[in-house]
C-alpha cells in the first residue's frame, strides 16, 4: 500500500520532525492540515502543505508561524 509519512519542517529544514506514519487521507481545514490513519484518530496540525513527494511518500508541513 501506499501510505505516506508526514513530517514538520523547521528553520527551512525538510523532514525535521516526523509527525505522523501511514497517512491515508490529508484534509486542508481551516484549522490547518488533518491527517488520517486507519486505526488512529485524525490529527490536525497548525501548518500548510510546503511539499508532498509521491515517490518517496512524504508531506512535508510547514508550521504557521514560521510562515
Amino acid at each position: 500500500m501506499c501510505q505516506a509519512t508526514a513530517y514538520l519542517a523547521h528553520n527551512g529544514q525538510e523532514q525535521s520532525e516526523k509527525i505522523m506514519e501511514d497517512i491515508i487521507l490529508l484534509e486542508t481545514t481551516a484549522e490547518g492540515v488533518r491527517l488520517t490513519t486507519f486505526f488512529e484518530e485524525p490529527q490536525t496540525v497548525q501548518a500548510h502543505i510546503g511539499q508532498i513527494d509521491f515517490l518517496k511518500h512524504t508531506i512535508t508541513l510547514v508550521p504557521e508561524q514560521e510562515t
